[in-house]
This record gives structure tokens, sequence and C-alpha cells, in this order.
């Protein structure tokens, strides 16, 4: 673990650092530099870290989309226990409207 960790100061102390009125002011160029010259910049406020401008590859993006998609897909699980909910919901409902209908009521 020590390795990645000694590689990640390597590329933090690499890293040009900017002010937020600075980037404010500059986000165009500052933009077209990450974009062209893979620049990345560490955002400063008050002279404070706070936050990271990198550049990134259509593939990461993509496959850190579908690793987040994946980590909030419903399991099975979930789903069954959401039919049982429904179940039990069903068999104490008196109401001969729907749950929508009587919320369209309410919302009037």
């Amino acid at each position: 673990m020590w390795p990645q960790k000694w590689l990640y100061e390597i590329r933090r102390s690499l890293m040009l650092r900017i002010g937020v009125r600075e980037l404010k002011n500059q986000a165009t160029a500052i933009l077209r530099d990450v974009r062209e010259n893979r620049t990345e910049y560490i955002v400063t406020y008050r002279g404070r870290p706070v936050a990271v401008l990198l550049p990134i590859d259509e593939s990461w993006l993509e496959a850190e989309m579908q690793r987040a998609i994946a980590t909030v897909t419903p399991k099975e699980e979930v789903w069954a226990e959401l039919d049982t909910l429904r179940g039990e919901i069903d068999h104490y409902w008196q109401s001969e409207k729907t749950a929508v209908a009587l919320i369209t009521e309410q919302r009037r």
C-alpha cells in the first residue's frame, strides 16, 4: 500500500496550485490547458487545497459510471423485500381508491 501513497505524494507535488479567484478569472484558459496538455491543478481557497482539477479519459469516465450504477442498482433481495412490503400494504389497505388517487386529492 505504501508505494501507492508514495506515488500519490509525488504526483501531488508536481501539480500546479491555483487559487479559486484565478480559476474563476481564467477558467477557459485553464480548462484548455487541462484538456490539451493534460495539466493537473490543485485548487486552493485562501491558500488551502480544496479540490483537484484533473484531465479524464472517456474510457475511464465510462468505467466509473458503470461502477457507480452497479453500486446503486438494487439487488434481488431489495426487490423481494419491497414485494413483501407491497403485499403487507395490500393486505391492510381499506380504501377503494388507489394511493395515487388519494395523494392527488390531497394535493388539490
